[in-house]
This record gives C-alpha cells, sequence and structure tokens, in this order.
C-alpha cells in the first residue's frame, strides 16, 4: 500500500527537496517509512535537537538557495523547532517544517496524551504559513501551497502537519507540482522615472540588503555603472568582495550614516532597513531615507518604511533592467568609498580597543581559509565583523547575531552550509556561551564526516552582555559567568582534532592552514 507519508517524500523530491534533517519519533513513523522507501533519492541527517534541524535546514538553504526539510514530531519536537523557524522567517531563509499531529479524533480534548498541545496549528500560524492535511487526495495542493508560501515573494519557513492516524492512509499518485507562484512584472513606466533620477544624480549610495542575495552580478554591474559605491548589510556581505565601490560597513556607525545623509540619492535593494542593521546602537539616529528608491519583493517591507519612489520587484532582475538605462559617469565612487571604508575602519577602533584586534581574528580565518563559508554565532568576533567586514566568497558570510539573533544557530547551519556546498571548507564561528545551547550537534558533524572547522571564542561567559550591564549601571554578577565546558575533553568526548591558542590572529592563521580530515575544534582562549 502506499500511503501518504510514502506520497509525501515522493512529492518532496518531485519539488526539488534533497535533504531532510530530523530526529524519528513514534509520531513521525509514517514519514521515515516514506524516506526509507526513496533511499538513494533523498538525503536524511539525524540531528541531536529538533532545533538544531531548523537551523541545520536554515543554512543549507542560505547557502545553496534552495530549500531543505526538517522533520519533527508533534508537541516538544515542532516547539524546539519555533525559535529556528523564526531565525528563517527574520531572515527571509525558505524552509520546510513537517511535523506530526496528535490523532485527529482526539485533537483539542485535552485528554493527556503524549506530546499533546491545545492547538498547534494555531500556534504555528502565529509565525508563517501553516496547513493539515486532511485529505489524502489533497496532499499534493497542501504542497503547492507551502513551497508558494516559502518560495513565492518574500521568502521563509511554511509548516505542514499530519495526523498519525492519516499519515499511514493509502494515498493516490500525485499531480505534478505546480509551479510556485508567478514573476513580478516590471514597472516598465517606473522604471524609467528611477532611471532617469539615477542618472540625474551625482552622489548615488546603493543600500544592498539579504534580497540580493544571488544577484551578486546584476548588483556590481549596475553599481560600476552609476559609478555608485554600495553599503551592504550583514546579510549582503560577500557580494562585492575587493571591489573599488564596495562598502562592507555598517549603517549603524556614524561616518556611513553621514556618508547615507550625504547622498542625493539613495537606491535601497531587498535590504528591510532593521535596527538591528541600521540603529544596532538604538540612538534613532539614522539619516532621513524618505527620499530615496527602493526595491523589494514584499509590498509589507515597502509600506513599513516609505520611499519616495517604492517598487514592488524581484531585486535581481529589476537590477538587470535598470542597468543599460543608467548613464554611466564619472562620480568618483572609488574615492568616496575608500574614503568612507578608511573612516569605519577607524571608528570601529574608537569604539573599543579590543575590537581591531578581533576583526583582525575573523580576516585571518578568511585569509587562510579562502572561498570557506563562515558560519556564525553571537559572539564579540561575530559583532566586530559586522561592523566592518568584507568576505570573499557571496553567500559565504552569515549569522544570527542580528535580526532574530538566536543563541546556538551555527553549529547546525554550519552543518546545513557543508552538506549544501561538498567539498568548500566551512568554518564555524561561536562563543563558549553559544556554544553550550546546542553542543549536540557537533556529534552530527563527525557523523557526518563533514569538512567544519569549530572556532570557539572561549572568554568564560557573556561577554558582550556583561559590558552592556555595566554601561547600564547594573552589577553584572548575576547570569554573566556560566562555566565554559573543558573544551580538550569536550573535543575528545566529539573525537574531534582540538588545539587552543591565545588570542593572537597568526597563531590561529597557523592552526588554520594545517590540513585536516573532517571536523576539528580550534579554542581561542579570550579570558
Amino acid at each position: 500500500m502506499t500511503t501518504v507519508g510514502i506520497r509525501l517524500v515522493e512529492g518532496l523530491i518531485a519539488r526539488g527537496i534533497d535533504t531532510v534533517f530530523g530526529i524519528p519519533g513514534v509520531h513521525t513513523i509514517e514519514l521515515y517509512r516514506g524516506l526509507a522507501a526513496a533511499q538513494g533519492k533523498i538525503r536524511h541527517v539525524t540531528t541531536r535537537h529538533e532545533q538544531g534541524a531548523g537551523f541545520m535546514a536554515d543554512g543549507y538553504a542560505r547557502v545553496s538557495g534552495k530549500s531543505a526539510a526538517a522533520f519533527v514530531i508533534t508537541g516538544p519536537g515542532l516547539t524546539n523547532t519555533l525559535t529556528a523557524m523564526a531565525q528563517a522567517k527574520a531572515d527571509s531563509v525558505p524552509m520546510l517544517v513537517i511535523s506530526g499531529l496528535g490523532r485527529s479524533d482526539t485533537l483539542g480534548k485535552g485528554l493527556g496524551r503524549l506530546h499533546e498541545l491545545p492547538d498547534q496549528g494555531a500556534m504555528v500560524a502565529t509565525l508563517c504559513h501553516t496547513e493539515t492535511v486532511t485529505d489524502p487526495k489533497k496532499l499534493g495542493e497542501v504542497l503547492d501551497r507551502a513551497f508558494a508560501a516559502m518560495t513565492a515573494g518574500r521568502p521563509g519557513p511554511a509548516h505542514i502537519q499530519i495526523s498519525t492516524n492519516m499519515m499511514g492512509q493509502p494515498c493516490p499518485e500525485l499531480p505534478p507540482p505546480v509551479v510556485s507562484g508567478s514573476a513580478v512584472p516590471l514597472p516598465l513606466g517606473r522604471l524609467r522615472s528611477i532611471a532617469a533620477a539615477l542618472n540625474a544624480a551625482e552622489r548615488v549610495v546603493i543600500l544592498a540588503g539579504g534580497g540580493t542575495r544571488g544577484a551578486e552580478e546584476p548588483l556590481q554591474k549596475l553599481a560600476e555603472s552609476l559609478d555608485a559605491p554600495v553599503i551592504q548589510t550583514v546579510n549582503a556581505r560577500g557580494a562585492m568582495f575587493g571591489h573599488r565601490l564596495t562598502i562592507p560597513a555598517s549603517p549603524s556607525l556614524t561616518s556611513v550614516r553621514k556618508f547615507i545623509a550625504d547622498a542625493d540619492q539613495i537606491l535601497a535593494i531587498g535590504t528591510e532597513l532593521g535596527p538591528t542593521d541600521y540603529d544596532m546602537y538604538a540612538n534613532g539616529r539614522v539619516p532621513n531615507l524618505s527620499d530615496m528608491i527602493r526595491i523589494d519583493i514584499c509590498a509589507e517591507q515597502l509600506a513599513r518604511h516609505p520611499a519616495k519612489m517604492p517598487v514592488k520587484a524581484d531585486a535581481g532582475a529589476m537590477m538587470a533592467a535598470l542597468m543599460p538605462m543608467t548613464i554611466r559617469a564619472n562620480r568618483d565612487g572609488a574615492a568616496r568609498a575608500a574614503a568612507v571604508r578608511q573612516a569605519a575602519r577607524a571608528e570601529i577602533a574608537a569604539l573599543d580597543e579590543g575590537m581591531p584586534a578581533r576583526l583582525d581574528m575573523v580576516e585571518v580565518i578568511r585569509d587562510a581559509m579562502p572561498n570557506a563559508i563562515i558560519v556564525c554565532d553571537s559572539t564579540q568576533p561575530v559583532y566586530a565583523a559586522n561592523l566592518y567586514y568584507d568576505h570573499d566568497r557571496p553567500r559565504g558570510w552569515f549569522n544570527a547575531a542580528t535580526g532574530y539573533g538566536a543563541l546556538g544557530y551555527a553549529p547546525g547551519a554550519a552543518i546545513g552550509a557543508a552538506i549544501a556546498a561538498p567539498g568548500v571548507p566551512v568554518v564555524c564561528l561561536i562563543g563558549d556561551g553559544g556554544l553550550q545551547f546546542s553542543p549536540g550537534e557537533l556529534r552530527t558533524a563527525v557523523d557526518e564526516k563533514l569538512p567544519i572547522t569549530y572556532v570557539v571564542w572561549n572568554n568564560a561567559g557573556f561577554r558582550e552582555i556583561e559590558d552592556a550591564l555595566r554601561q547600564a549601571k547594573v552589577d553584572p554578577i548575576l547570569g554573566c559567568h556560566p562555566s565554559p565546558l573543558d573544551m580538550e575533553h569536550f573535543a575528545m568526548a566529539c573525537d574531534m582534532v582540538f588545539a587552543s591558542v591565545p588570542p593572537d590572529p597568526d597563531q590561529l592563521g597557523e592552526l588554520l592552514i594545517t590540513p585536516h580530515d573532517g571536523p576539528r575544534f580550534l579554542e581561542v582562549q579570550a579570558r
């Protein structure tokens, strides 16, 4: 008998899903029957925690540009995954979470059944698109709607739940997938007026956000045509590595804000203009952007920050259409970009005497492991690099220190990244505090034999929070000093090669260039 669980896996494969992250349980047995029937066509990665399954799907999508799935049980399996779903929502990352559900004749009755929730679907609906499979004949329609929700317009997570008594029901062959969404038509009339405004300006500045991921070539060509410096938010870093027009610096820095304010035309592309990028110090000094030209795929985002010329459109398609309409002119873009890069770097040194050394450490990782993917958690070197750092690979630098800001993100996301890009070195940069949120996922990296270098910044606590408490004149004696793992013995328990160095970029660089097989664990003693 071909069941709903088997047809579901067939439907995922037909829609391009080739990897599933998850942990089997009594509420997903029939889904795993489907995976077993499809061996060789789809890969399953066993995680150590359902939150890790979500983070792995996130990292996989950011690097590959396509969706992965997570299989989790009802109740605690799904609630554990919600944090990862919220992170994906904040950063516009497509992922499909498929969860079990209790027997349909018991739902909402409070009978005390295993993993019971009052209304699981209603809980998820506050975050993203969710559906329940109630009829085997409509499984294909449910999948089509979920994929459309994930990928049409602004990407994000989607959820499908299936009751245990439905998973094993007979299911007919699914119809071919419906192509999700359709291309957003370009506003031809608006294109001409936008091009005219850009051509008339003398000091154009481009603000590039995560919506430009995958559109690095048209971004660079448009910038060159306009001779316009490009300020990249964290999720756009790596788009224009080393380019004369690149400004890989946070618009929260005073020097970058002044540069934005001095522009006579701002072109904002695929950026939500959120405070974790534009006002991370919460001082309210973001320049007035109301006269900007703004391109975004999401109408809701356009409404949140009104612009003189708002355009709902795909970033890559819009930039490609604009480029031949622009008039090439010398706007002194390279010199302007170089000046603000220098000012931003100097400003970072003035913010915190330890920040330049932490930034040096991140740059040493990049230079010692060229073209690597660096996946980060919330920790001091990452905060420094989010303020100013230029990565040498598109989609190669991302972290959870902006937006939703989930600690413990990086170990799982690094695994997803490594699976999405076989043979590419991956670095997981994480603090000792963040590591303790999800240490078990390092065993997943060992099981999968992934070339991940775990670099742990060990300052024996939550140092960034401690500094924030001191600035607020709160005694940091409580909560900021959890004891760290014994890193050497923890690495040994994970069967990983281990080395430890002081916070010296040169010593770290020497370790990083050492050849290795599989995952390894490097501690930076930052106490």
